[in-house]
């Protein structure tokens, strides 16, 4: 299949139809282009990528039963067992405690992270596809997504493996480059009908698609040709891509997430303290464009992430409101992310700190939405020199753009405010703590003997610990700040320490943990029911060993593991998985 798009000789002034048919017919627009030059995907691939690699399978391959043996869960794991010698269980069960029949007991993936078929059936190019081949170390171990988990041929199976284990939730990303290889202009039909393949084998299962739009991988063209996020451009052209996959797929697909982890895409933390292989900040000190390999714009790093989110939130109001138009028994929201923020002291400085920790990343998109339509103060005082303020309308449409909490809950932290105070962070923009001003730490107080909050996960994730504690408190929060219909914990897992430098498989399925991770992380949803939070689903992060971004395949969150060098990349349930759902079982409303 040749999809074609006019003007990429000049990839950084070109660019494709706008707007396109329902049916994915292109709108023609001859005066947008320079040249009547047309160039195909390929060409597009060869500009930005070049060669990659591809899997032993290229088809798609059949769901095939999962043997009983792989449904044996390892001895005592379920939690109210009783092992040999013993006449009560191990742990008693809280009847008090209750999942409501309709939980979500859900798993998530992201399209980049597992599909792999990079070049497949008129993809086009992301910025992920290009840093990872284009910049060396760009992933700690210079792996690229271009096979991954194979999830693109063998998803089939993979949605069968989660129905086994009785899973009945699936949180997937479409790849925007799917649809839109040159991120706007011509719809690519393949990418369609993949992605309703996968909607139709999730019901066959009995399992509820979710579906995200936007889950990092931005179409490369776009970031050449206006700075992905950076540019207003991308409101328009992120409401046309959810168009046509609210058209395409919304008589199937009631539950939607916008965009992913926006405070991810405009990241606050850090952003003065960047290598020379990363000075292009691009919305991210996380994940950042590098210097060298994309155009550069006349804005000051500390400036960009906000310029982004602005476009972010926008973009999101925008696709919620036509998302509520064209499927109106949806259920959109946005997915927020971050930890629970303690205060490391009773003192006013630190708890200042902690809110300001909240203003800067879950309150910087949850306020406009949850609150106000517009930023808080602490926000606003700070982009107000460079922003200008939402109009009215703008307020109106960003408020109330969300039918519903979602979080990506893992961990916990503590701040504090940094050691000359925080008026003095606050003048001065050279700080690196700058603009938040909020310090913050994963170890107690001396008084406290400087504990760590919770068992560190693999040295790969130093920001996550086992801190399921305060999850309860968490979730009031949330409930008390931004009140909602409900609450979506839309990711949440951990990463095994060692577990990538392990190479018996039975050592590697049992993830101790991971495991108790999981059980106590089902626990803390149990008591915020009790406590009457309304949590609706459980995403648990993720179904299956995957490209960790930057992290490579280095770190893993899986409850199957995958052998990447194996090319059959077969996958093997893991202990936590048979916790994760034996917590479910245990406590669900019959």
């Amino acid at each position: 299949m040749r999809i074609l798009a006019q003007d990429y000789t000049n990839a950084t002034t070109g660019a494709v139809p706008s707007s396109t048919n329902v049916n994915g017919t292109a709108v023609a627009n001859p005066s947008a282009f320079v040249t009547n030059l047309q160039l195909s995907v390929e060409d597009l691939w060869d500009f930005f990528v070049g060669p990659v690699d591809s899997a032993n399978t290229t088809t798609t391959i059949e769901a095939t039963p999962v043997p009983s043996s792989s449904l044996i869960p390892p001895p005592f794991i379920g939690s109210y067992g009783f092992p040999p010698g013993r006449q009560v269980p191990l742990v008693t069960k809280n009847e008090s405690w209750s999942f409501p029949k309709d939980f979500y007991l859900g798993v998530a993936g992201a399209s980049f992270q597992i599909e792999g078929a990079a070049r497949a059936d008129g993809k086009g190019p992301s910025t992920w596809d290009v840093n990872m081949h284009r910049v060396p170390g760009y992933a700690t171990d210079n792996s690229t997504g271009d096979i991954t988990d194979n999830s693109y041929y063998m998803y089939k199976q993979d949605i069968a493996r989660l129905s086994a284990m009785g899973i009945n939730a699936y949180s997937f990303s479409i790849a925007w480059t799917r649809l839109f290889p040159f991120g706007s202009g011509p719809v690519n039909e393949l990418g369609i009908a993949h992605y309703n393949d996968i909607i139709d084998t999730c019901i066959q299962y009995n399992i509820t698609p979710m579906a995200t739009l936007y889950h990092w991988d931005m179409p490369a063209l776009l970031q050449n040709k206006y700075g992905g996020w950076l540019g207003e451009q991308i409101i328009g052209d992120f409401t046309e891509y959810a168009r046509i996959a609210y058209s395409r797929f919304g008589d199937r697909v009631k539950h939607w997430f916008t965009i992913n982890e926006r405070k991810r895409i405009g990241n606050t933390g850090n952003i003065m303290t960047l290598t020379p292989r990363t000075a292009i900040v691009v919305c991210t000190s996380q994940y950042p464009m590098p210097a060298g390999y994309w155009r550069n714009f006349s804005i000051p790093n500390v400036e960009q992430p906000f310029v982004c989110g602005r476009n972010i939130l926008l973009a999101h109001a925008e696709a919620y409101r036509l998302g509520k138009s064209i499927i109106p028994d949806s259920s959109i929201a946005f997915k927020n992310n971050g930890g629970y923020k303690v205060a490391l002291t009773n003192s006013s400085a630190d708890a200042e700190a902690v809110q300001r920790a909240w203003d800067f990343n879950e309150g910087w998109f949850a306020d406009p939405v949850y609150l106000t339509g517009d930023w808080s103060s602490t926000v606003n005082d700070y982009v107000s020199s460079f922003l200008p303020p939402f109009t009215s309308q703008q307020k109106q449409l960003i408020l109330g753009s969300a039918d519903f909490f979602a979080h990506d809950a893992y961990t916990a932290q503590f701040y504090m405010a940094p050691d000359a105070g925080i008026e003095s962070c606050v003048a001065n923009a050279s700080n690196p703590l700058y603009p938040s001003c909020a310090n913050s730490s994963y170890t107690y107080g001396p008084a406290q003997g400087n504990w760590v909050i919770g068992p560190a996960a693999d040295s790969h994730s130093p920001w996550l610990h086992r801190a399921t504690d305060w999850f309860p408190a968490f979730m009031s929060y949330i409930n008390t700040t931004w009140p909602s219909p409900h609450i979506q914990i839309t990711e949440f897992g951990f990463a095994e320490p060692f577990e990538s430098s392990k190479t018996l498989l039975q050592d590697i399925l049992w993830d101790p943990i991971r495991t108790s991770y999981y059980h106590d992380y089902m626990e803390a949803i149990l008591i915020s029911l009790s406590e009457g939070i309304k949590i609706t689903a459980a995403l648990a992060w993720s179904f299956v060993d995957n490209l960790e971004w930057n992290s490579g395949f280095s770190v893993r969150f899986g409850l199957q593991y995958v052998n990447f060098t194996d090319p059959a990349l077969e996958r093997h349930y893991k202990a936590s998985f048979f916790e994760y759902t034996n917590m479910y079982q245990t406590y669900v409303e019959k």
